[in-house]
């Protein structure tokens, strides 16, 4: 064994999430039942472990919905699974937010190809990441968060490390306890959910957890930033039949008015949502809506309030 190896294994070796369950060594002998069981039970522990971290996502989720008001974007490091996390996180802001392209934004180790294969050696190059957010020429309104199991994955480690050295503001999101990785962020979100089922997986618990807090970063950023109308999605993006039902939908439930009223709102606004229920509430044509909301910051609320509405 070479010593760099010896030394990759003992850092391994002394990772929570790396560490082995002698108690769990002989699961392939229970019956199918017993280790779903045992499955469940471990995920149920991963919301309490994420609870323990709320101040700290909440502080980085207010600093991150001021970059972004200023137009700034939020881009997702990482590797294999914290990558491919990170990537569907990002996609799937367009559709419920209706983000502009390329305003949230996932990057993994290895490049798009390595959403579906693994791509050796990727993740171990801090490199390899700086070339990375050097093609989306980052700056200091932009957002750079650090996606890691391990807390010590390179790629990620040196993502947010390059980021904040060109002034953009950086989270380090990792399941290990005094990681490099929150260390290396101005704000570092450490959850701690254990070792694994199987030992090292880091898919299970420790991918869960990354997905709830992912889901909390872009979630409650777009709501400060005036995306929703209280529990409402106002700014989908109503790409499809489905979604064009929804929109009908919100705009039901945000005014309470008949069908005919929602029909012609929506036809006066292009179908967006978020003027069509001001054009409602406050009996404004399509184009002064879009200008009260431009007005507001694009915050339904706000506009509301200046109609007297």
């Amino acid at each position: 064994m070479t010593t760099e190896h010896h030394t990759l294994r003992t850092e391994l070796e002394a990772l929570t999430t790396e560490a082995f369950r002698p108690e769990l060594a002989e699961i392939d002998t229970l019956p199918t039942l017993d280790i779903a069981r045992l499955m469940n039970g471990e995920d149920a522990a991963v919301a309490g472990a994420v609870a323990l971290r709320l101040p700290q996502i909440s502080a980085a989720i207010d600093a991150i919905a001021a970059r972004m008001a200023q137009g700034g974007r939020l881009v997702y490091a990482g590797a294999g699974t914290a990558g491919r996390l990170g990537i569907l996180d990002a996609s799937e802001c367009p559709p419920t937010f209706n983000t502009r392209p390329g305003q949230v934004v996932g990057v993994i180790a290895g490049g798009p190809a390595a959403m579906v294969t693994s791509v050796e050696g990727a993740e171990d190059s801090a490199e390899l990441a700086r070339t990375d957010l050097d093609a989306l020429a980052i700056g200091a309104t932009d957002t750079v968060v650090g996606v890691s199991a391990s807390g010590r994955t390179p790629y990620a480690v040196g993502a947010v490390g390059h980021a904040r050295a060109l002034g953009a503001l950086t989270v380090g999101l990792s399941c290990n306890a005094g990681s490099a990785l929150a260390a290396a962020a101005e704000h570092g979100i450490e959850v701690v959910v254990g070792p694994e089922l199987l030992t090292g997986s880091t898919r299970l618990k420790a991918g869960t957890a990354q997905k709830l807090v992912l889901n909390m970063l872009s979630t409650i950023t777009m709501i400060r930033l005036g995306k929703t109308y209280g529990n409402l999605m106002v700014d989908v993006r109503a790409s499809n039949e489905k979604l064009r039902a929804r929109s009908r939908r919100i705009v039901a439930l945000a005014t309470g008015a008949p069908d005919a009223e929602i029909e012609a709102a929506l036809t006066a606004t292009d179908g967006e949502v978020k003027p069509a229920v001001l054009v409602i509430l406050a009996g404004v044509d399509g184009p002064t809506a879009t200008r009260l909301l431009e007005e507001s910051g694009g915050h339904l609320r706000a506009a509301l309030t200046a109609t007297g509405g």
